[in-house]
């Protein structure tokens, strides 16, 4: 709980802003001081007697976002005035034109834009967030600090997520992750982007991110002995050489970390880049290329040792978001492998702060875009001028524009065509004009024929081959890779479709009087929502194409029908039923009465049934969350990637879900391993299985070749906990190298 002290609290408001003062005092002028104080006035006034859901007062919020962007961004006066003032005209009595007279054009126009996409971070509406994140971006053109106050106003409010309920920590924690941590990667902004992504992590994958946390503070002591040992003599090195550098051991994120053990199976002590020496100099900006290269060959002569598959040479080509830096990985005296990182002061500050350090070397002005991400906005206007997009397309489509790996390729008359690593031929096609990509039936890619779904290489000369009867295909948005290939696709495709538009609404007329149904709005809706809820065009298309039958239609209207019922996440298997457990129309109708906003469709709770999904197939034990859908509840971990995705762009669909306590019954469970085989490694496996830990096994299969083994194995366990115990015995059995739940 809470406790109020006043005197307290406004000692704290004045030495947070004092702060804020302290950090903007070196580049603002007398008068910018005072706008800044202004500012902080108008904020302390509006937001006077208001608290946060912490308890706190509503000012520490705009206070920290506006410290945020001063200290962690180093953005100047106007923008920590807009911080102060973001929440002003959307949450009291302030207007835009009362802003506009206090302050200037400038900071109205900030202010608009960001009043503009406050439903985006409102948790108490239930409004798609894809449809408001699609006006952050339209607000971004205008002034690119209307997204970078935004991103520091998310990073504050997920610092303080613990105060909201379970299912708004799900949705918040969702968006973040699928559309404001690649944005802030894509602009550059690695300090804000490790920490959103791993307080997203922590929300999502609770107990993946405790055990990380739990094994780095584990190791603390000596992780921190090793990067001395191996720094020490490298600084000593340096400074021999003359060098002005500082040089700091950086551990790699907990999602990081997590992403490796889930993605490629290897244990949390396998893991040879957990942690990496940064050297930054201090030199000029026209010796910092040959300082680096410099410095790289002081320390290769040292460690000659290598991974050079890991060698990233990000000096001569930086990345698209401006990320400049060389790294390499070499093998420390113990046998250990430890990435170095090197780079220049300039080039750390903007590895840091992104975009907002431009500003600072006078590279760009203040507001504006340095010349790369001025040309991934304008594939972002693009997308927002598509007026046949829906708001999740859109969002869909903008993910895809967020890839910062990247290839450049060239037409036959030398134009540059940068693309998505990745992409193929047909997405060089769309990209250089959208006729070409609608006519493409090939392409000569150094002077060889090759096919339309052909992946392209960095540096290839791409010339394509059109024919007048070759035309988009829907099974060509399985292999291309950029938003402007799939929207060509999607564009052409919904083109023809129209086309059937009257002939599937006649046939469907013809359907709903052989049913006796009325052809009105609510029960084509409540079809179209049965088949899926495909656009308008795409429903009668499929009618059109008796892809929507007459038996869709009698099982959409058939009151007669009825599904089962189960028990709110009591084991689907269970048929026994305690006088104490709710029933599942009674956890519904609960949820409904105290969170009327939650629900998607109103409808007969009695056939809503549960399902655990088999994406992920869920464990008791598992963090888990439900979802609804057309007539049942999806039952997914709360990790799970199609989960995630499905949260940040329908966060009213989240229904909290947790795990009864009930009757031991068993469920299926997969586990793949790796190693090296040997005589007996079989039986030994069977073995703890089988005598040690009372598992039955219901499918075992493992390949041999040239000493190595690949094992998939299916057993029937009682919950999580008894499963990831199962992983860590069979981990322990000599020869098996990775191992990991699937």
């Amino acid at each position: 709980m809470y406790i109020v002290d006043q005197e307290l609290e406004r000692k704290e408001i004045l030495s947070r802003y004092r702060n804020i003062v302290r950090l903007v005092s070196s580049t603002s002028t007398r008068e910018q001081k005072k706008q800044v104080r202004k500012a902080f006035t108008v904020a302390m006034k509006a937001h006077a007697g208001v608290r946060r859901k912490t308890g706190e007062p509503y000012i520490y919020h705009p206070i920290e976002v506006a410290r945020i962007a001063a200290e962690d961004l180093g953005l100047g006066t106007i923008a920590i005035v807009c911080a102060l003032l973001h929440d002003v005209v959307e949450d009291t009595e302030y207007t835009l034109d009362d802003i506009r007279t206090i302050f200037d054009d400038k900071v109205a126009q900030i202010i608009d834009g960001l009043t503009k996409i406050e439903g985006v971070f409102d948790y108490a509406t239930n409004s798609i967030q894809s449809e408001n994140f699609k006006k952050l971006l339209v607000a971004m053109g205008d002034d690119v600090r209307v997204i970078l106050l935004k991103l520091c106003d998310r990073l504050h409010n997920m610092r303080t997520l613990d105060s909201m309920k379970q299912d708004k920590q799900l949705k918040i924690a969702s968006e973040t992750q699928i559309l404001y941590v690649p944005l802030a990667h894509r602009l550059g902004l690695y300090q804000i982007k490790s920490e959103l992504e791993d307080l997203a992590t922590r929300y999502i994958n609770p107990s993946g991110y405790n055990e990380i946390v739990d094994r780095l503070k584990d190791s603390e002591q000596e992780r921190a002995s090793f990067i001395k040992s191996f720094a020490d003599p490298i600084k000593d090195k340096l400074f021999e050489k003359g060098f002005k550098f500082t040089c700091t051991g950086r551990v790699k994120s907990i999602t990081s970390i997590l992403g490796k053990i889930e993605k490629k199976g290897v244990a949390f002590d396998d893991i040879y880049d957990i942690f990496a020496i940064r050297i930054v100099l201090d030199v000029p900006i026209e010796q910092e290329k040959e300082s680096c290269f410099a410095a790289y060959s002081v320390i290769n002569s040292m460690y000659r040792e290598q991974k050079f598959d890991r060698f990233r040479d990000w000096l001569t080509k930086p990345k698209s978001n401006g990320y400049e830096a060389l790294h390499f990985t070499v093998q420390a005296n113990n046998g250990k492998w430890v990435e170095v990182q090197l780079r220049s002061r300039r080039m750390d500050d903007i590895a840091e702060k992104g975009l907002a350090a431009h500003y600072k070397y006078k590279e760009v002005e203040e507001g504006d875009l340095d010349e790369n991400l001025d040309n991934w906005l304008g594939r972002v206007r693009e997308l927002l001028d598509n007026q046949n997009s829906s708001a999740v397309d859109f969002v869909n489509d903008f993910k895809l524009s967020l890839a910062t790996d990247e290839i450049t390729t060239f037409t036959p008359k030398g134009r540059v065509v940068t693309l998505a690593k990745g992409s193929t031929v047909l997405d060089f096609a769309f990209n250089v004009h959208t006729q070409l990509g609608v006519n493409c039936m090939g392409a000569k890619v150094n002077y060889k024929v090759v096919p339309i779904d052909y992946k392209l290489k960095s540096s290839d000369q791409v010339e394509i081959i059109t024919s007048n009867i070759s035309f988009p295909k829907e099974e060509y948005l399985k292999f291309v890779k950029t938003s402007k290939a799939i929207q060509g696709i999607k564009t052409y495709i919904r083109d023809i479709r129209k086309g059937y538009l009257e002939e599937g609404i006649e046939k469907l007329k013809h359907i709903f009087s052989e049913f006796n149904l009325e052809y009105n709005e609510i029960n084509i809706e409540k079809l179209r929502k049965y088949a899926g809820g495909p656009n308008q065009i795409d429903f009668y298309y499929k009618i059109y194409k008796e892809q929507i039958t007459e038996i869709d239609v009698r099982q959409c209207f058939d009151k007669k029908q009825k599904t089962s019922t189960w028990m709110f996440l009591r084991n689907p298997f269970s048929t026994m039923k305690s006088s104490k457990t709710k029933s599942l129309k009674e956890e519904i109708k609960e949820q409904i009465e105290n969170n009327p906003e939650q629900v998607l469709i109103q409808q007969d709770m009695e056939n809503m049934q549960y399902v655990t999904a088999t994406c992920c197939n869920p464990l008791p034990g598992d963090d888990i969350v439900g979802l609804i859908h057309e007539n049942s509840i999806e039952v997914h971990r709360t990790n799970c990637k199609k989960a995630v995705n499905e949260m940040s762009q329908y966060g009213h669909r989240i229904i909290k879900a947790k795990w009864r306590e009930n009757e031991k019954i068993t469920f299926l469970a997969g586990i793949k391993m790796k190693g090296i085989d040997r005589k007996g490694l079989l039986q030994e496996i069977t073995g703890v299985i089988s005598e040690g830990w009372n598992v039955n096994i219901r499918a075992l299969a493992i390949e041999s070749s040239e000493g190595l083994f690949e094992g998939t194995m299916m057993v029937y366990i009682y919950d999580a906990e008894q499963l990831s115990k199962l992983i860590k015995n069979l981990e322990a059995i000599d020869g098996i190298e990775t191992i990991k739940r699937i």
